[in-house]
């Protein structure tokens, strides 16, 4: 009895050692599933922008995420010297259902779209006060709550500079100068190749014509002889 009893009480323990493993991979699937799929937001290939004083930008901003979302929570903050300032903020409770944004700055307008997953804003008739980071959040409860964000740089300037366009151009003057030397030369060579045809054409037909006129003399000249030595009757 006592050997059975040790028989069953290890093959439960067999059996509860393979359910905890079991159930531990599967955490760490889910866990590495949460993790490569999670919420993203990002301003673009271009973190950063310069734009004229008076003038209107976009601080562009998208999200992704593949298992989805729900109630998500975005906002735009101003970074003033360490003091973020809520320029606006909104719930998109799912896909394709465009949220109802509230503003918090009179010059900002948002043209995003919960379709193509944009959140998107415009800052109007911006100043030099305007210059700084513009941070873009999100928080997607569909994913326990996970959060991220991005930065995107507003530089304002006077005037825009003038792109210095000599080193361009001289690269392409320097370019035309061979591309037009290769091509003067291809015509010279093409002339040269074209004259020395007509010359040996010309050579050649005095050739024929030299050959010819000695096979006439040479015939004429047979004639002569055979006309001398035949007898008179």
């Amino acid at each position: 009895m006592a050997s059975v009893d040790s028989t069953g009480s290890s093959v439960s323990s067999r059996q509860r050692s393979g359910d905890l493993l079991h159930a531990g991979l599967a955490v760490v699937l889910l866990l590495g599933a949460w993790r490569v799929g999670g919420l993203e937001v990002s301003t673009g290939k271009v973190s950063s922008i310069e734009a004229m004083n008076g003038s209107t930008v976009l601080l562009p901003c998208t999200y992704a995420s593949c298992i989805g979302i729900k109630n998500l929570y975005f906002n735009w903050k101003y970074n003033d010297n360490g003091t973020h300032l809520k320029l606006c903020d909104a719930e998109i409770p799912t896909e394709s259902v465009e949220p109802h944004v509230n503003i918090y700055h009179e010059r900002v307008e948002f043209v995003g779209s919960a379709k193509k997953n944009n959140i998107s804003i415009l800052l109007w008739n911006i100043t030099f006060e305007d210059e700084g980071e513009y941070i873009c959040f999100a928080r997607n409860p569909k994913e326990r709550n996970r959060n991220h964000s991005a930065v995107f740089t507003l530089i304002v300037v006077d005037q825009m500079k003038e792109v210095d366009n000599t080193l361009t151009v001289m690269i392409v003057s320097a370019l035309g100068g061979v591309i037009g030397i290769v091509i003067i030369v291809m015509v010279i060579k093409a002339l040269v190749v074209h004259f020395l045809r007509k010359d040996d054409e010309k050579n050649k037909e005095c050739l024929v014509s030299s050959s010819g006129n000695d096979n006439t003399e040479n015939g004429l000249s047979g004639a002569k002889a055979d006309n001398k030595g035949t007898p008179k009757a």
